[in-house]
C-alpha cells in the first residue's frame, strides 16, 4: 500500500509541476510556434517531410516576454549500436556537450572532417564513451573510420528554440518569446525554395505565432560518399580483426 501511496504522490507532484510550467509560460507571454513544411521535387511533392530542422534566432522581444532559462552547457547522447549512429539527426545549442557510447561488442573510431566541429576520437571500446563540446553553430557530419556506412548529423544551433519536422512536415516550437526572429531551415537532402529568403525574419506573438509554409525543394541526393579521416578510401574489412565484426 506504501508503495502505492508513494507512486500516487509522485503523479501528482508531476502533473502540479507540469500545470505551474504551463502557467508560467503563459504569465510570462510566451507562445508555441507552429509551421509545416512543403517539399516539391520534379514528380510532384515528397510524402516524407521528416527530419527537417527548423529553428529561431532572436532579433528582440518585446511585450514583456522572457525567454525559459537554458542552461549553457547541456549533455546529448549519440549511441553507436548495431553499426549505427543513434540518433541518426541530432539538434543541439551550441555549448552542448555530446557523448558518444560505444555499445557494439568491437571497437569504433568516431571523426568529423567538417567545419561544424572537426575532430577524432580515436579508436575506443565497447562499453566505453568519448564526447565532445561543440562551441558554435553549424552542421557536423560524423562518421566511423572502421565502418563506412556509419554516419550521423549533428546541427549546433545558437538558439534554445528549435524544432524538427514530423513526417508529414509539421513542427511546433514552445515557449517563445513574442518578437523578431530570424527564421532558418536545414536539412540533408532538402533545400529552400528561394535561398536568398532565409534566413528569413519573421514576427512572433500570441496573435500571429503561426508561420508561413516553409517551401523546400528535394535537391535528390544526400551528402555523397565520403574517405576516411586520412582522405583515403575505406581498406575492405580484415576477415579476423575484432576491429571491424
Amino acid at each position: 500500500m506504501g508503495h502505492v501511496l508513494a507512486s500516487l504522490v509522485l503523479v501528482l507532484g508531476a502533473c502540479t509541476l507540469w500545470r505551474a510550467t504551463a502557467a508560467a509560460a503563459v504569465q510570462q507571454g510566451l507562445v508555441t510556434v507552429r509551421g509545416a513544411v512543403s517539399v516539391t521535387t520534379k514528380g510532384g511533392k515528397v510524402a516524407d517531410r521528416s527530419s527537417v530542422v527548423v529553428w529561431l534566432k532572436s532579433v528582440t522581444t518585446f511585450g514583456g516576454g522572457t525567454a525559459v532559462a537554458t542552461p549553457t552547457e547541456q549533455r546529448f547522447k549519440v549511441v553507436q549500436q548495431r553499426k549505427r549512429f543513434d540518433p541518426h539527426l541530432l539538434v543541439v545549442p551550441v555549448g552542448s556537450v555530446v557523448e558518444f557510447p560505444n555499445l557494439d561488442p568491437f571497437f569504433h573510431n568516431v571523426f568529423s572532417l567538417f567545419d561544424g566541429k572537426r575532430f577524432d576520437l580515436g579508436l575506443y571500446e565497447a562499453g566505453t564513451s568519448r564526447s565532445v563540446t561543440f562551441p558554435r553553430a553549424g552542421v557536423c557530419y560524423v562518421f566511423c573510420n572502421i565502418h563506412p556506412d556509419m554516419s550521423a548529423v549533428i546541427v549546433a544551433v545558437d538558439s534554445s528554440h528549435h524544432a524538427v519536422s514530423s513526417r508529414s512536415g509539421e513542427f511546433s516550437i514552445p515557449n517563445v518569446p513574442p518578437g523578431r526572429y530570424q527564421l532558418s531551415v536545414w536539412h540533408e537532402r532538402f533545400t529552400p525554395a528561394a535561398p536568398a529568403e532565409y534566413p528569413r525574419e519573421v514576427i512572433i506573438s500570441a496573435e500571429s505565432s503561426s508561420l508561413d509554409a516553409v517551401e523546400l525543394v528535394d535537391a535528390g541526393q544526400a551528402l555523397t560518399p565520403h574517405k576516411n579521416k586520412f582522405g583515403h578510401d575505406y581498406a575492405p574489412p580484415g576477415p579476423t580483426s575484432p576491429l571491424y565484426h
